[in-house]
């Protein structure tokens, strides 16, 4: 009965470790919220922010899941040893342009934020975006 008993929990300790994490929707509520405090837009600040910042966040995670699939593939190779010195180069340099192709969305989009908000604004959401980063690891530290 105790391997049983020990069997079942060893089958159900992922689940409520997965289920302990944030989901993506909780994750994006609890950035807007620290967002909003940090930044403390005025409403014609906010009008013109959340729109960009929207558009950015779409771009960036259409990136990311790209990039995901991609390294999903990569995940497969068992050894990098069974691969080409060609298929390795390929895999790093993608890796690279996944990269470049994030820092070219940052660029684009602090444009747009410079277009219409003050600088210090700027500043100030890319600071958040930080302080919002090391929140997070510390919410999900603590629930371990």
């Amino acid at each position: 009965m105790k391997k049983l008993f020990f069997a079942v929990l060893m089958l159900m300790l992922p689940s409520v470790i997965w289920a302990q994490r944030p989901k993506g929707e909780e994750i994006e509520a609890l950035k807007i919220a620290f967002f909003t405090k940090k930044l403390d837009l005025s409403p014609d600040e906010a009008k013109v922010f959340w729109p960009i910042y929207n558009d950015m966040q779409g771009e960036q995670n259409a990136l990311r899941k790209e990039r995901f699939q991609k390294m999903i593939s990569f995940r497969k190779v068992t050894e990098i040893d069974n691969l080409s010195d060609a298929q390795i180069q390929t895999l790093i340099t993608s890796e690279f342009d996944f990269r470049q192709r994030d820092l070219n969305i940052e660029k684009k989009y602090y444009n747009k934020f410079k277009a219409v908000l003050p600088i210090k604004i700027i500043g100030k959401y890319y600071r958040a975006q930080e302080a919002f980063k090391r929140e997070l690891l510390n919410r999900f530290k603590d629930k371990q």
